[in-house]
């Protein structure tokens, strides 16, 4: 395994890079944002530490500021990327 991959599933519980790209991906980042996905994070990260889960919380934790990091410097949006629209049937 290379160095940097044992690094992020050591801080991260997988590979992070891998893990950005299927943020990028999914619904809740594409209408609802960086932010919500953060959020979100931040969120299991508060109910695994609940569980005395410390370990994946600090992944979860650890996964947040990745993303923030990004965010700030605009690899990523913080606001949707998509708007929802809904038609009336």
């Amino acid at each position: 395994m290379k160095k940097e991959l044992l690094k992020s599933r050591i801080m991260y519980g997988c590979d992070i890079e891998e893990f950005k790209a299927s943020v990028k991906k999914s619904m809740t980042y594409r209408f609802s944002g960086g932010g919500m996905v953060v959020a979100s994070l931040m969120s299991d990260a508060q109910e695994l530490m609940a569980r005395d889960d410390v370990e994946r919380a600090s992944w979860a934790l650890n996964k947040a500021k990745a993303l923030l990091f990004d965010i700030m410097e605009d690899k990523m949006s913080l606001q949707p990327a998509e708007e929802l629209t809904y038609t009336r049937m």
